[in-house]
């Protein structure tokens, strides 16, 4: 609120002074570009703490399975020391009919074995249940470990991005890091002229600069996916509508991107998705030009995680 009275008396102002309207329309962009980062932060957090509650929810489950064996193990302890007891009373029953008949002696010798067997197979059960419940407690913690360790990389490498793009940002490139992804997204003023699937030289510069980043993390899978807004495409040529502009828009980068030749081919995937999958409204030229646009996401490999998942489950 205090930003826009400030904003409106800066307005008032720089108009009564006779100020330039480029100096005007300058301070219109940073109010803009201060609210866009303002929707940004917030959209981030809440991200965040979705991921984190997920997290949460995981980590309690695992915990109440440890729970649920600790208590299991409890009573086969219990079960033990009953099952000791009883061989206690047997001993001594034993000692008492050694002056007895034979066949009592033999019935009771009987009782005492089966007893000594009940016991040793309790005996196995419980050392069993203990080295289960240690492996899973250190798969556990593995786990944990294993996932703030790709939630640094991830943050490490939304810190690189934006250090080796920062001479673009604000040229329609954001960077930003959300649940455990981060998102490149380039406008197409600065990649494509409208219509087209050409890259510009500008927009090229981008890509390289991002593709030396990949280069140096060939862990990351990567995402490169195309964007329109609902105009019907209309020009002449080999492109049939809005999907097909918005999948060659997409091969274009990975083009790009291929030519580095540190790069594992195998991590790149193009997907257009035309106009179905809108940042903002088509209803005004702002909310267009938010829209068309190439967002590239990259995803750290998740395939460890899903084995010790498996191997705690």
């Amino acid at each position: 609120m205090i930003k826009k009275v400030s904003l409106g008396l800066l307005v008032l102002a720089l108009s009564t002074s006779c100020v330039s309207k480029k100096i005007y329309n300058d301070l219109e962009s940073k109010y803009a570009d201060s609210k866009k980062e303002n929707r940004s932060l917030a959209d981030e957090n809440t991200d965040l703490m979705k991921a984190k509650n997920q997290l949460d929810l995981d980590r309690n489950a695992l915990t109440a399975d440890l729970s649920k064996s600790k208590t299991e193990l409890d009573k086969l302890k219990a079960d033990h020391a009953a099952a000791q007891n009883k061989l206690k009373v047997l001993q001594d029953s034993y000692d008492a009919l050694e002056k007895n008949s034979g066949n009592a002696l033999q019935t009771n010798m009987k009782k005492n074995r089966d007893l000594l067997e009940q016991l040793d197979e309790k005996g196995r059960a419980l050392a069993i249940e203990q080295e289960r419940l240690s492996k899973s407690a250190q798969r556990l913690q593995e786990l944990e470990d294993l996932i703030a360790a790709k939630e640094a990389n991830m943050k490490k490498l939304k810190e690189t991005l934006s250090n080796a793009l920062n001479s673009f940002e604000g040229k329609g490139l954001t960077v930003e890091q959300k649940n455990g992804k981060v998102y490149v997204s380039m406008e197409n003023k600065l990649l494509f002229n409208s219509g087209s699937w050409s890259v510009g030289s500008e927009g090229k510069m981008a890509v390289v600069e991002l593709g030396k980043v990949l280069g140096d993390n060939p862990e990351i899978s990567v995402l490169i996916e195309g964007h329109t807004d609902d105009d019907t495409y209309s020009a002449s040529g080999p492109i049939a509508n809005n999907w097909d502009l918005s999948t060659k828009r997409a091969t274009a980068i990975v083009a790009i991107l291929s030519e580095n030749t540190r790069i594992n081919k195998q991590n790149l995937t193009a997907a257009g998705r035309g106009e179905f999958s809108p940042l903002a409204s088509n209803e005004t030229a702002e909310g267009k030009a938010k829209n068309r646009r190439i967002e590239i996401i990259l995803t750290p490999r998740l395939d460890e995680i899903a084995e010790m998942l498996n191997d705690i489950n």
